[in-house]
């Protein structure tokens, strides 16, 4: 036993207030300088994860608390970064489990507290943002037993410690905040700490078991890279004893595979990678020096290779082909262009990313790389276009299986939390799309919250409509909970057809104007196009040329700047996400670093369908 150590994983759904909770133990544990200046959510480190509030990639990070060292590994609470969730949960003796004050257990909470419960991991219950007028934590309690219940929690699982927080505030209370001032804590309450929460961990979460003295045995958990030292394999030291210096056996599925020595130790303090010559069992650190470690192996004594059980992650639900840009406007901001460095990029992502696959797609120099959702696909394309990345992206396509001679597509748990009267709009869409309703709940208080089974082809391209059916304050999470049979049914087409432009030049505001009656535009006055490449959604289900470079003929009675005088309707702009649902079978959409466009994929051929014009 290591009683000085203990490791913890904190989960929740998004927005639940984790990275703050983690924010506000840093600063109390005396990680940070008096006058150190620390951004907030210091632990979301990546720019996207700033931008959209939310965790993508499992970070860790180390506090002391009166002679324990708490390692705590700040996972995302989406389940399309799953792959990172269960390579955390090898990291860690036990898991915090934050719950929001009014929200209660959303699906991503039971995703990840069901892989903590598969591991044996004790819980520990916390409810934050206990201010929140809205706040409900009597019923949040229950709904918390009932989940555990639901997923067949073990009996000594189902005595879970509770605390309640206010995060923002640095505030934990071992008792349920009164309901005299709903959304306000009183003066005693809001006072405190959380010094009730490190005394929590360190009583209810064991220490590691490992022994420093057994046979050596790091289970490898997540890769980095450092230009001075090459790659740095993060994991936890099982058993034994980690030296720098010493000689050390790599082994893959069981097997050795090659010998070296460890050139660098890192130990974790605070957000810091430190340099240390030892590392005891039970602790997390980071290593280099060892070529060719992969997420999963084991590093080992070479005297006696012992290996561990390697890291298991769910299969990918989706794919999606990406291509290099082809387009009249390629080449134009990106740096990177070629099929050689979209496939290097993509080899890369593969060696950290244990829930991504990669193979070589069915047209052309094409890749196909499947994942757990979407969501996971835009960070990845997102990501790569921001490194000066340009390609094209195929529509996702759900990856079928067989099982017991059937073929098998995957299903999905739809929460909507949705106004009352828009309850009978949704519900039809929903059934239109394969989908089954399991539950409602109505508390009378203008919102409802219904779950629905649906095939996650189902949900390709539901999201933007669900937005405009319920005015932008629907609220949609789902998550992967298993294999239905496949439903021979075309519930996931677009229904209305593109405006193609049929040739290529500058968008001119006369051919708007004239255009508008057709359908919804994407495009701007000025905005470059060109043959293939669509500029608005048709009205009728057909694809419809158009020519959006018309200029007005000029007389004695018209003059150009009457087109200063044309109304037009705002165009239509997408983000990545809702761009990759968008688009059907035949159109991909083309990303470069500043532009998202969509365009068909025959680019040619356009201006014959609409004759001289």
């Amino acid at each position: 036993m290591q009683n000085h150590i203990r490791n913890i994983a904190i989960i929740a759904h998004v927005d639940h207030g984790k990275t703050s909770l983690v924010d506000a133990m840093l600063h109390q544990s005396g990680v940070f300088r008096e006058n150190e200046t620390v951004a907030e959510r210091v632990m979301d480190s990546m720019d996207l994860e700033r931008e959209r509030g939310i965790t993508i990639m499992a970070k860790n990070t180390a506090i002391s608390y009166e002679g324990v060292k708490i390692n705590i590994v700040d996972t995302p609470g989406h389940a399309d970064f799953g792959g990172e969730v269960e390579r955390t949960l090898n990291l860690v003796e036990g898991v915090m489990l934050l719950v929001d004050a009014a929200e209660g257990p959303l699906p991503q909470t039971r995703f990840v507290l069901q892989k903590s419960l598969a591991h044996g991991l004790p819980i520990l219950v916390v409810i934050n943002k206990i201010d929140r007028p809205d706040r409900r934590i009597r019923e949040v309690e229950n709904e918390i037993l009932d989940l555990f219940i639901d997923l067949d929690a073990e009996e000594d699982q189902l005595e879970f410690p509770l605390l309640y927080t206010q995060a923002k505030a640095g505030v934990a209370l071992t008792e349920r905040p009164t309901d005299a001032a709903v959304g306000e804590l009183t003066a005693a309450e809001f006072s405190g700490d959380l010094r009730p929460l490190f005394e929590a961990i360190i009583e209810q979460i064991p220490p590691p078991s490992g022994n420093p003295e057994g046979v050596l045995q790091f289970l490898a958990t997540s890769l980095a890279w450092d230009d001075y030292v090459g790659r740095i394999t993060v994991g936890k030291v099982v058993s034994g004893t980690l030296k720098k210096g010493n000689q050390v056996v790599l082994l893959k599925k069981g097997q050795p595979a090659g010998t070296s020595a460890l050139t660098k130790l890192f130990g974790y303090e605070g957000l810091k990678r430190v340099d240390t010559d030892r590392v005891e069992a039970g602790d997390i650190c980071a290593v280099a020096g060892v070529e060719g470690a992969f997420i999963g192996d084991t590093i080992g004594d070479p005297a006696n290779p012992q290996a561990l059980k390697s890291i298991s992650v769910e299969e990918p639900a989706i794919s999606m082909d990406f291509h290099i840009n082809d387009s009249p406007l390629a080449g134009r901001k990106g740096k990177f262009v070629t099929s050689r460095h979209l496939k290097e990029r993509l080899e890369k992502e593969m060696l950290h990313n244990v829930s991504l696959r990669l193979e070589q797609g069915a047209e052309g120099e094409a890749f196909r790389v499947s994942a757990r959702g979407e969501l996971q696909l835009a960070v990845l394309v997102e990501t790569m276009r921001r490194e000066g990345y340009e390609l094209a992206l195929g529509r996702p396509r759900v990856i079928t299986r067989e099982d017991n001679g059937k073929q098998v597509e995957p299903l999905e748990l739809a929460v909507l939390d949705i106004p009352e009267d828009c309850l009978g709009v949704v519900s039809e869409k929903l059934h239109m799309r394969g989908g089954k309703m399991t539950k409602m709940v109505n508390h009378g208080s203008g919102r409802a919250r219904l779950e629905f089974e649906v095939p996650t082809r189902g949900l390709i391209g539901f999201r933007g409509q669900f937005l405009t059916d319920t005015r932008g304050s629907g609220i949609l999470n789902t998550i992967l909970i298993g294999q239905t049979a496949l439903i021979n049914k075309e519930f996931d087409r677009r229904a209305n057809g593109a405006l193609v432009a049929d040739r290529p030049g500058k968008v001119s505001s006369y051919a708007l104007f004239n255009l508008q009656q057709r359908g919804r535009m994407y495009v701007r006055p000025g905005d470059e196009v060109y043959e293939g490449m669509i500029v608005g959604e048709n009205a009728r289900d057909n694809n419809l040329p158009v020519n959006m470079v018309r200029e007005k003929h000029l007389t004695n009675h018209r003059a150009a700047n009457a087109d200063d005088l044309t109304k037009l309707v705002p165009p239509r702009q997408f983000t990545l996400e809702q761009a990759i649902e968008y688009i059907a079978d035949d159109e991909l959409v083309e990303v470069t670093p500043e532009n998202l466009r969509l365009r068909k994929k025959r680019l040619g051929g356009w201006a014959k369908q609409l004759g001289k014009g």
